[in-house]
């Protein structure tokens, strides 16, 4: 990487002028230049990482969990079906879309109710042989070029069907994005999780505190507990639901209600003009009214085109904006952000696989680091992505030239404005700390050799991007000398 060669000069420069010989940070520039892109994202991952505070717990799911837990389901009599043909069976006008999308995901009850016909167009998600399982696997991560935003929000989330009624494969999935954000050193989670539309293993509809129980009740099994990731609560409105008023006024007032529940959130795509900001303007003046302490984290500025959501979401009572790339073309807003208190939530990947940005040079993520606006990095929907947190700090060091003083920065940045009550927060804070200062000098003092044995996972995306698969041949780390 180039910056590592620059940043040499720099350090000669300041030689020269009489400044100190140890550099801040000098060690880990050197590291940049040398590194192969395998060794790189090995370091990255090993490093000690603070939140990830914009995840979409049902897009987290790697197709291979949803496979696992969904099959696990059969103990309780619970059995899934995917369609993997059509017939051009007769069906009602207004399910013709849901008919025509391959790879849909439905339970027993649900198949029990379609036509002989449609019956025979669905195999056990059990029975599927290796090519069907992983057709539907792919159909619920988006790896194609061809595919986009429309792929995403319209097919994804359809597909996945009634896995997503089943509050006790989501509570797993919970535990398992807990288990692999703590092999990357992440060690608090908020993740925006579901409470409505669930259905328990009988087909009785859960009401939202019923389903925050299952939830709770599975963090509190052993496993989580010694997991050695904090995990909070979000909740959201789907923003252009023609009822989106009154589910924020539900959730609100369940957050308002629960202390594990840390913020309430507007999720949707922001190019639906039914899911503007100022729509709920009104609504959450009314709800500040009633209920008291409850905290915003909405997405906003998630488009391509100039508009006023970042800043009329700043009015509804937002801290924290999800994605905020258009930021960058409302000036005032943007000068607004620098140094606090609010903060942007980064999506690289998800902004790329989307089509917001055509490639990472077109990202204004180092123009906001760069110049004050607090950032930290987060996944989204990373198991449609097939990505980690990892990958995202990869991206952003490789593309960006990120230093390590950075690096520190984005980390503390994911618990300093994460919504964690203040005891709490100054732990993890000061925790990341001591990590990051001793992962640095072990690194200072014996080189790729402080990493022992860290096998990084390397997932799809960061793959098909950078190349970098199992057997890559990273064996010494460098590009020169024995490389």
């Amino acid at each position: 990487m180039g910056s590592g060669k620059v940043n040499r000069l720099a350090l000669l420069l300041a030689l020269a002028c009489g400044a100190p010989a140890a550099v801040a940070g000098d060690w880990f520039e050197r590291f940049k230049d040398e590194a192969t892109d395998a060794a790189l994202h090995r370091f990255l991952y090993a490093m000690p990482k603070g939140g990830d505070l914009h995840l979409h717990l049902t897009g987290s799911a790697f197709p291979e969990w949803l496979h696992e837990v969904a099959l696990a389901e059969a103990a309780q009599g619970i059995a899934y079906y995917v369609k993997t043909r059509i017939d051009n069976c007769a069906v009602e006008a207004d399910q013709a879309d849901a008919y025509l999308m391959l790879h849909r995901t439905v339970d027993q009850r649900r198949l029990a109710t379609f036509s002989d016909c449609e019956r025979v167009e669905y195999q056990a998600l059990s029975a599927l042989d290796a090519e069907a399982r992983a057709a539907w696997m792919n159909s619920i991560r988006l790896d194609a070029a061809h595919e986009g935003r429309d792929e995403f929000f319209e097919r994804h989330w359809q597909r996945l069907g009634d896995l997503l009624r089943n509050p006790h494969l989501v509570a797993e999935i919970l535990y398992r994005n807990m288990r692999a954000f703590a092999d990357e050193g992440v060690v608090y989670i908020e993740p925006q999780v579901p409470v409505f539309g669930f259905l328990d293993r009988n087909g009785a509809p859960l009401g939202p505190e019923e389903v925050l129980a299952l939830y709770r009740q599975r963090l509190a099994q052993a496993d989580a507990r010694t997991a050695g990731v904090t995990v909070r609560f979000q909740v959201s409105a789907l923003r252009f639901h023609p009822d989106a008023e009154q589910v924020v006024r539900r959730i609100y007032r369940l957050a308002s209600e629960h202390a594990d529940i840390v913020a309430v959130n507007l999720v949707g795509r922001e190019d639906h003009d039914r899911g503007h900001p100022l729509r709920f303007l009104d609504t959450f003046r009314d709800l500040r009214r009633a209920y008291p302490g409850v905290r915003l984290s909405i997405h906003a500025g998630e488009s391509v085109r100039p508009d006023s959501h970042v800043r009329d979401t700043l009015l509804l009572g937002a801290e924290r904006i999800g994605h905020g790339l258009n930021l960058i073309q409302d000036p005032q807003t943007l000068l607004d952000f620098r140094h606090g208190p609010y903060l942007v939530e980064v999506n690289l990947i998800s902004n790329l696989l989307l089509g917001y940005v055509h490639d990472f040079a077109a990202h204004p993520f180092p123009e906001y680091l760069r110049t004050g606006v607090p950032v930290a990095l987060s996944t989204d929907d990373r198991g449609m992505w097939d990505s980690t947190l990892t990958d995202e700090f990869f991206v952003a060091v490789r593309e960006y030239g990120l230093s390590w003083a950075e690096l520190r920065t984005l980390g503390r940045n994911s618990l300093a404005f994460s919504f964690l009550d203040d005891a709490t927060k100054s732990r993890l804070l000061a925790e990341y700390g001591r990590r990051m200062d001793q992962f640095a000098k072990n690194f200072q003092r014996r080189g790729v050799a402080a990493l022992g044995d860290v096998q990084p996972l390397r997932r799809g995306f960061i793959c098909r991007h950078y190349g970098l698969c199992e057997g890559d041949g990273d064996k010494e780390g460098v590009r020169h000398g024995n490389g």
